[in-house]
This record gives structure tokens, sequence and C-alpha cells, in this order.
């Protein structure tokens, strides 16, 4: 089995964050969710865990970072070409996230960043290695 990554996001309202990723993109497993938790599939390697602040509280001892005042995370998707990157920025923007920065062009990689509606920050990417600059 190839090794998974499970990014979990602690959510006020557990619909609506589930509303919010399938409207850009991911897809929910029902073998992993509950009225407290949604697992919500991007690849077959990465999975999104939307946690209620109640179930996320279980996992912790510290207290959720409060996302109007903190970033707690920077999550960074690779997409396979610029208007992949572009089409799920502009789904996120439709379905309720703020672009917190302008798109940036590095050459070798273009980038977009949101937050959805929890707060969480996403930077969505791509990029061609073999513009990389040559040292």
């Amino acid at each position: 089995m190839k090794s998974q990554i499970f990014i979990n996001l602690p959510v006020k309202d557990l619909a609506k964050a589930m509303d919010f990723y399938t409207k850009i993109g991911f897809t929910n497993n029902p073998q992993f969710t509950d009225e407290t938790a949604a697992c919500m599939v991007f690849s077959e390697e990465i999975f999104v865990m939307l946690l209620t602040h109640e179930k996320f509280k279980y996992f912790i001892v510290k207290e959720i970072a409060d996302t109007s005042k903190t970033t707690e995370v920077i999550n960074s998707l690779s997409l396979e070409s610029t208007e992949k990157m572009n089409d799920m920025a502009d789904k996120a923007v439709k379905a309720g996230a703020v672009e917190y920065s302008e798109p940036k062009d590095y050459g070798f990689m273009q980038q977009r960043s949101f937050e959805d509606p929890d707060g969480h920050c996403w930077e969505v990417f791509y990029m061609d290695i073999s513009k990389f600059p040559k040292q």
C-alpha cells in the first residue's frame, strides 16, 4: 500500500464544509463519514478529514486555532496544469472561499491561494520543473 496523507481540519459546520469541498472537486468517502466527521478524497493518496470542533478536540490537547486571527498551516496541492489550478481556485471562490493573495507566477511555477469557509489556507499550484532556473 502506498503512503497516504490525511489532513485533519476542524470545521464549524460539517455539512457546509462538505458542500464546499465537493464543489471544488473532492469526493466523499462515506465509509469514514458520520455526523462528526467526513472523509473528503482528493486522490488515492490525499484525504481531508473534516471534523466538527467537538470531534477535533478529542485528538488534541491545545486549543483549536482561531483562523480569523492566526494561520495554523498552509495546505498545498500540486495540480496537473495551470488550467486545473485556475479551475479549482475559481470554484473555491465561487463556493465561498476568499482568495487571500494575488496569483503568483514564478516562471517555473504558478500559484493561487485561498481560505476555505473555516479559514484554512490552501495553495494550489502548477509546476513545470523543466523551467526551473539552472544554477
